[in-house]
């Protein structure tokens, strides 16, 4: 192995590919294989997708593709609501954005029902 493949996070030189990650044995980091430094910094977990891949920012508009349901009412968000300025949250139920919806108020989405517009 070349000197360029260590573990981002620790540094050993034992890694291993599986699939299409990289594996450190000594830490369990995995990465995929075009990750750099300052990607790994941010880590993977901070990056956020829409339903059609497109990395989703700050202050980015989107549509909701899908009609959801709110939880504890009878409200629902119809396909094609657009939203504009989220925020990204870390959401570890899985919303991981926080947005005001006109007519309905603050609510956290999951990004695999938007898409960015």
């Amino acid at each position: 192995m070349s000197d360029q493949h260590n573990c981002p996070q620790c540094g050993c030189e034992h890694i291993y590919q599986d699939g299409g990650l990289w594996v450190c044995p000594e830490c369990a980091h995995e990465w995929n294989e075009l990750s750099t430094s300052a990607d790994t910094d941010a880590g993977d977990t901070g990056v956020i997708h829409d339903a059609n891949g497109n990395v989703l920012a700050d202050g980015d508009t989107i549509t909701v593709t899908k009609d959801l349901k709110v939880k504890g009412s009878s409200l629902v968000v119809k396909s094609g609501t657009k939203v504009k300025n989220i925020k990204l949250v870390d959401g570890s139920d899985g919303h991981n954005i926080a947005c005001k919806i006109s007519g309905i108020g603050a609510m956290n989405l999951k990004s695999e029902f938007v898409k960015k517009s």
